[in-house]
């Protein structure tokens, strides 16, 4: 009937590739439902990082799928209260919870740049994602640093 289905089962792959990652990351980059805009600026982007011949071996699709790889936080610290106290306790993520961190941080860390048409910075902060640098790579070490100067609360993950 009419009913709502989540996104997930819905999900198609982008267009170019079929890939279920680029097609969920070109509806996370939408803004005000210009899908079609979304999808020519991820295109923009991986044209341009084929264009610039920095990665011989891999395709742009794998340098994209990459560099979500490298954003992608395995630790981070959520507040417990206990016993009138807030703890910041370290707790795994879920596949789910690392993917969209992932693409919040890049996204913020693209839209947060100045002067440039999009795809180009969006193209720059992948390839910075890829070489394990760059700000949502930034982004993700400090979780990791916040989460590891943080485990002498760990026993309070319950």
């Amino acid at each position: 009937m009419g009913r709502i289905t989540s996104s997930r089962t819905q999900l198609k792959g982008d267009p170019r590739h079929n890939s279920k990652l680029a097609g969920k990351f070109i509806n996370c980059l939408m803004l005000d439902g210009k899908k079609s805009t979304a999808t020519r600026v991820f295109y923009d982007a991986l044209d341009e990082i084929g264009r610039r011949g920095e990665i011989a071996d891999l395709t742009s699709i794998e340098v994209f799928e990459a560099a979500i790889e490298n954003i992608k936080p395995y630790i981070e610290v959520r507040s417990k209260r206990v016993g009138g106290a807030s703890y910041q306790v370290p707790m795994q993520v879920n596949r789910i919870r690392q993917q969209s961190l992932a693409f919040r941080w890049l996204l913020t860390a693209v839209r947060d740049k100045k002067g440039r048409p999009m795809h180009l910075k969006l193209a720059d902060e992948l390839m910075s994602a890829y070489k394990k640098e760059g700000v949502a790579y930034t982004k993700r070490e400090n979780t990791h640093r916040m989460a590891d100067a943080n485990k002498a609360f760990a026993h309070f993950a319950w």
